[in-house]
């Protein structure tokens, strides 16, 4: 197998891959999609809410469809549905992109180490992981939660740490491969220090199908947190829009939109995500590319 070119190389060929991102994005509409939602979804999250000053206020319009005053309609308690979906998108991809990212750094950190060391070490950490993913996630998070709380803090935490064992894995995988190719060994060679190693030689190489699985790990959160809200296991003070589809399930024969927004707006990001997470497999991975 030919091996992984230097570091330096493979900065070069990503930067030349980013130059060319535009005019590749041409070529894949559904990606370009994917990514324009993407990034429409971020926007409208974290600047639409700041146009409005209290999102559980009630109105005198109970039910009202949507309209000019009310472009999603209001809810039963006579609230704006856009203004509660915009927050509830915030906190959506908030546990989202929180969640992935904690899950992410447990995960590389604990893989790398088993990679690395191998031994004993790899062994337990690997059964650790192996113990977490018998067990399915939601009803762990489910049983989690229903003992300690809903907090919205308490959530990130709870979803990012039981993440973890996917990315450990990747990166295991990856910190397996590399670490025998040669560039590695010459570093061993002139006796770099296995933090320079770790750091500076192996994980930069091993950041493709990571970034990845990261974009993967953001989806699986927000279906994740949505799932419990809509159980009544979020957090009540923190709209979303799982906790926006419990609201609307006793509503569904007479104010539809109560519903139809918030499960839109998992769909569509959820979708958003996966379908980029797959683009970016093939923008990442040049071992993947060729056979696409």
């Amino acid at each position: 197998m030919q091996d992984t070119p230097p570091l330096k190389s493979r900065f070069a060929v990503l930067y030349g891959n980013l130059l060319r991102y535009p005019a590749r994005l041409r070529l894949d509409p559904v990606s370009g999609a994917a990514l324009f939602t993407l990034v429409a979804m971020l926007l409208f999250a974290f600047i639409t809410p700041l146009f409005f000053e209290n999102v559980n206020a009630m109105g005198h319009e109970s039910f009202a469809p949507p309209g000019p005053q009310h472009p999603m309609g209001t809810d039963d308690l006579g609230r704006d549905v856009f203004a509660r979906f915009a927050y509830g998108a915030r906190s959506s991809l908030s546990v989202g992109i929180l969640a992935a990212f904690t899950s992410s750094i447990i995960g590389i950190s604990l893989g790398a180490v088993a990679g690395f060391s191998q031994g004993v070490v790899d062994i337990v950490l690997m059964r650790i992981s192996e113990l977490f993913q018998v067990i399915p996630r939601f009803f762990l998070a489910l049983l989690v939660i229903a003992i300690f709380g809903s907090h919205l803090i308490f959530i990130i935490l709870t979803i990012g740490l039981l993440g973890w064992p996917e990315v450990a894995r990747i990166t295991r995988a990856e910190f397996l491969t590399l670490r025998e190719r040669e560039y590695v060994m010459a570093a061993h060679a002139v006796g770099q220090s296995t933090r320079s190693i770790i750091f500076g030689e192996i994980l930069p190489n091993a950041m493709p199908p990571l970034i990845v699985a990261m974009t993967m790990q953001v989806s699986s959160a927000i279906l994740l947190e949505a799932g419990l809200s809509f159980l009544g296991l979020g957090d009540p003070s923190n709209p979303s829009w799982g906790l926006m589809l419990n609201e609307a399930q006793q509503f569904l024969t007479r104010a539809w939109w109560m519903a139809v927004f918030p499960g839109l707006g998992i769909l569509l990001t959820v979708a958003a995500l996966n379908i980029f997470g797959d683009h970016l497999t093939d923008v990442l991975n040049p071992r993947l590319r060729g056979g696409r």
